[in-house]
């Protein structure tokens, strides 16, 4: 099996699997980074959003061998410590009460972090053609509420 060195949350690590191995397997079978979640398989709901070198991606159809030298960050990688005061994506999906069951939100949340990095303070129209996670409880009026308030915060 081929040895690939990627870099997760600024650390370096070196992984052993097939070339066709889903990202997402990688993160979190070989690197226990559970956070991001697997819901669909093809790449259509967003559970599995991460960002890869800053850009929005969903890692459940990316093969480990996609990724080359390109930087990983995961939900755990927002905060990356427990020292680090959160993300303000993450302070503003508290305030604004956003998750119901909680199972799409880390990839709610990376969405919306690269949305905010690239756009830092999105109309109504761009945080919608942005956020195409599907919200199985609906609560997406909480989460472009949270988008906002996290803007303010920049």
């Amino acid at each position: 099996m081929p040895s690939y060195s990627l870099t997760v949350n600024g650390r370096p690590y070196t992984v052993f699997a097939a070339a066709d191995t889903p990202l997402l397997w990688v993160l979190r079978d070989n690197l226990g980074l559970t956070g991001t979640k697997f819901g669909c398989g093809i790449a259509q709901c967003g559970a599995c959003t991460v960002h890869l070198d800053g850009e929005s991606t969903r890692f459940c159809v990316m093969p480990i061998s996609a990724v080359g030298t390109k930087q990983v960050t995961t939900i755990e990688g927002l905060s990356p410590t427990a020292t680090t005061a959160s993300h303000r994506v993450q302070k503003a999906w508290v305030a604004e009460d956003v998750p119901q069951c909680g199972y799409c939100q880390s990839g709610q949340i990376m969405a919306a972090a690269a949305l905010l990095a690239n756009t830092p303070d999105p109309s109504d129209v761009q945080i919608d053609e942005a956020m195409t996670n599907i919200c199985r409880c609906g609560t997406y009026q909480r989460i472009r509420a949270a988008v906002h308030r996290a803007a303010k915060e920049a």
